[in-house]
Order: C-alpha cells, then structure tokens, then sequence
C-alpha cells in the first residue's frame, strides 16, 4: 500500500501492470506508423475482395487519409461522408450518440439514462453537433453534390473501430442514398465492435483485430490530428485538381514513438507512456491529460507532434493504473497526480538520452492543476509549464510557489474556464501570461485553434525552457 501527498492511501496491484500489458501486444502486433500507411494495409485488404463499381468515403477528419490511399489502390471516387458525435454534457469526448448528413440520429440510450442526461441536455448537445456537421460539409464539399451512389458499392473508411457510434450513423446515411453493397473498412477495430458491425454492413473489412484494442491511437506511431486543410487537400487531389500553390511544406517525418514504463517507488506497478525523441533534442516535454482523456487523446498527440517538429522530445503517460481510474476520487487527487509526474521527472533523468534535457511540462484540463503542483515541488528542475483549457484553481494552494514560466491557454467561448485563469494569473509570479484564443471553445475542435495552441506552446518552449537545469530530482 502506498501513500501519496495529502495522506490517503492507494492501493497498487501488482500483477499485470499496465505498461507491461501494453508493451506485450504491442510488440506482437503491427503498429502503423500513420494514417496513409494504416491506409496502404487496408487497401490491399480490400482490393482483394470483388466491388462493382466502387466509391470510398472517408469519415472526417482521421479517416479521409485512410480512405484516399483505399481509393486510390481501387482507381475509385473519393468523397466524405461527414458524421459528429454527440458529446455527453460536461464530458464532450465521451459519445452519447451520433449524426450524419441527411439527418441521421444515433442515440446510446442506456447510457443517456446512466448519465442523467436530462431532455434539454440533449437537445443542447444533438445541436451543437448539428451546427458543427453542417459547417463541415459546406468547409468540404464547397457546394458540391455528394457522388451518386445507385447501384454502386459504398466502401466506409475510418481510421479504426472503436465503439462505433459515428460509423453506426454514418453506414445508414449511405444506405439511404440506395447502394447496391455497403462495406466498412478500417485499419484496426475493437473485436466485439467489428463482429457486432456484420450485421450492418454488407461486409467488414479490418486489417487487425486484437485481443484488446485500449485505444484507436495505440495502434498508430503518429495518430496526431488531421487537419482540415489536409482533408480538403486530399480531396482536391483525388478529383485531380491542382493543388494550392501556397501550400505549406510538407512537414519532416515524426521521430517514432516508442513505449515507456516509468516505475513508481516503493511499488511494484508501472505507468505506461509514450516518447518521442527526435534527432538532437533540445528539451523534454512531460505531458498530463485531463479527466476521461488518456495519453493517446488525439488533441495532446497533435501538440505533441508540433513540439517533437520543434526539436522537443515528447513523454506522453497516463498518472494513474486502470484500477485506480475506477476511483473518481483518484482522478481529482491532485497532489497524488503531481506525485506521479515528478516520478516521471525522475525517470527521464535516469535515462541516457534524456538526463541532459531541461523539462517542461504541458497539462490539459486537471492535468494542468497536477502540472503547476509538480512543477512547485520540483522547482528550476521545471523550466516551463503550458496549460491549456486547464485547472489551475486546482493547485491554488501552490501556485505562489511555481518558478516555472507558466503560459495560461484558454479558448474565449470557455468563460468558466477563463475566469478560473484569471483569478489562478494574479497567484503566479510576475513572469506567467494568459493567452486567450478567439472563437475557441473548450476542447479547441474549431478550424485552427488546435494548431493555435501548438504554436503557442512551441513558442513560450523554445524561450523560457533553458531556464531549467539539468540537475536530477
């Protein structure tokens, strides 16, 4: 049993933990490096099987890189077909259903009931993804008609299969528009999900199934966020229109991101983590998610693939075991939280290639309260910290002793959040900044607050992380 900062105790089991769990399947299975060679994979899986007459649709964003490798191994049409969850009040990452285009609704009704959702709250939320869905099919297709599906074979494309809401909205959509077969495509697919989806889909097609799927983002190197210039780019060239001349370069390969277990002490257990190193690092960055996010959250992975671009090694892990998730006590346990990332500090000073790096850290959500906790207990070992849409009322007892520079990151349609950072700012040292950015909502979906918040963090990285030394914890 062991006892972290604030004197309630946490059980640790020992067997099995989950870092070695992981490490395990993961090693024997195939890992994609990224959508277009997850798409590769799956083209070849589905050419092998007889379409008349093709046309691939990609589920937007992360499935239109998928798809256009599909469709081009087929010489086959390439459209999207644009589907939204339906975010759960105060947890908008967790899927109480589902849109598509054509007016399709998908709702999980027991655990609407689970949640207490009450009718308003739902209709709230069916019309926040309304009005986002619709934005995305003017931004995709530009006033072009969907291609004609009659008589032809609709192949759906995602980037993998978890509980399914969206596909499930998505295939009856295409139904609708009366094609002769409908098949789901994927590169990796949650195995009672994929066998639960023969019975929609004419047929399905996953290149790997595995014992136990833990994330879609797991199974990638680089699951970082499509962007929706990348999804209009790739469907301009499978039209075969020219692409824009102001396109920004393509950007440098990702370093490949690699498992790590970081051991606690005085337990037997691990935390899992993913690095990424690129070549001549100059720094460490240490992320924290937030409550009912993990380390695979496809919005850190995006920051995280701008840093690792910036030259800054990466070290995404999760704080707590899965048996301690269970205990929502635990997921608001700050001080424990902070603990285990200054065990994270430690462990990546013991390691050859990243003792030298000064360390900063980035936290979203509560992950941030845990990021300004730790950062007070390791003092000028943290150089740097980055919140964003974060909770630094919840280290409110430390926050006059963070020497790190602190950037404050709020989206400006998040007021509850950005009074919190305001009234966190005048706790900080003279040094921390709130920057607020327009139009952004709290988990920063809109088109280009994301890279925004990348940019952001790259920038205050790059100026205030030499502060830190280089000494161990």
């Amino acid at each position: 049993m062991r006892t972290p900062a604030g004197g309630r105790s946490v059980a640790m089991h020992a067997s099995a933990p989950r870092a070695s769990r992981e490490m395990a399947t993961r090693a024997k299975s195939k890992v994609f490096r990224d959508r277009r060679e997850a798409g590769r994979a799956l083209a070849e899986a589905v050419r092998s099987r007889e379409l008349d007459d093709p046309v691939v649709f990609g589920l937007p964003r992360g499935g239109v890189p998928v798809a256009f490798e599909v469709a081009a191994a087929l010489e086959a049409p390439l459209d999207v077909l644009v589907a939204r969850k339906i975010g759960a009040p105060g947890n908008p990452e967790l899927a109480i259903g589902a849109i598509a285009e054509g007016g399709v609704q998908v709702l999980d009704h027991a655990l609407i009931r689970r949640l207490f959702v009450s009718h308003e709250e739902l209709e709230h939320a069916i019309a926040r993804a309304t009005a986002e869905l619709l934005e995305r099919v003017a931004r995709y297709r530009r006033g072009a008609p969907p291609v004609s599906l009659e008589g032809r074979t609709a192949v759906v494309v995602d980037d993998g299969l978890a509980t399914g809401s969206t596909a499930r909205a998505a295939l009856r959509a295409i139904r609708a528009r009366g094609p002769r077969r409908v098949v789901l495509a994927v590169p990796v697919g949650a195995r009672e999900t994929v066998e639960a989806f023969r019975h929609v889909a004419d047929e399905v097609v996953c290149v790997m199934v595995p014992e136990h799927l833990w994330a879609i983002g797991f199974w990638y190197l680089d699951f970082g966020q499509t962007s929706d210039r990348e999804v209009t780019e790739l469907l301009d060239l499978a039209r075969g229109e020219p692409a824009d001349a102001g396109a920004a370069p393509v950007p440098p390969d990702p370093p490949v991101l690699r498992p790590a277990a970081i051991a606690l002490p005085g337990a037997e257990a691990s935390l899992a983590g993913d690095l990424a190193v690129p070549a001549g690092a100059t720094g460490l960055i240490v992320f924290a998610h937030g409550s009912g996010s993990s380390r695979h959250s496809p919005r850190n992975r995006h920051v995280a693939m701008t840093l690792n671009r910036s030259g800054l090694a990466t070290l995404s892990l999760d704080l707590l075991a899965p048996e301690e998730e269970l205990d929502r006590h635990n997921v608001f346990d700050i001080p424990l939280l902070a603990q285990r990332l200054l065990a994270a500090t430690a462990w990546a000073k013991d390691q050859p290639e990243l003792g030298s790096l000064p360390i900063g850290y980035f936290g979203a959500s509560t992950g941030a309260g845990a990021a300004l906790w730790a950062a007070a207990d390791a003092g000028e070992r943290v150089g740097a910290v980055v919140s964003r849409g974060g909770r630094p009322d919840l280290a409110a007892p430390r926050l006059a002793e963070v020497r790190a520079s602190v950037l404050l990151i709020v989206g400006g349609r998040d007021p509850v959040v950005v009074d919190l950072n305001r009234q966190a700012l005048a706790q900080l040292h003279q040094g921390a900044q709130l920057t607020i950015v327009p139009g952004a909502t709290h988990l920063f979906e809109e088109p280009g607050a994301l890279d925004e918040v990348a940019r952001l963090a790259a920038d205050w990285f790059a100026r205030h992380l030499g502060s830190a030394t280089t000494g161990r914890p």
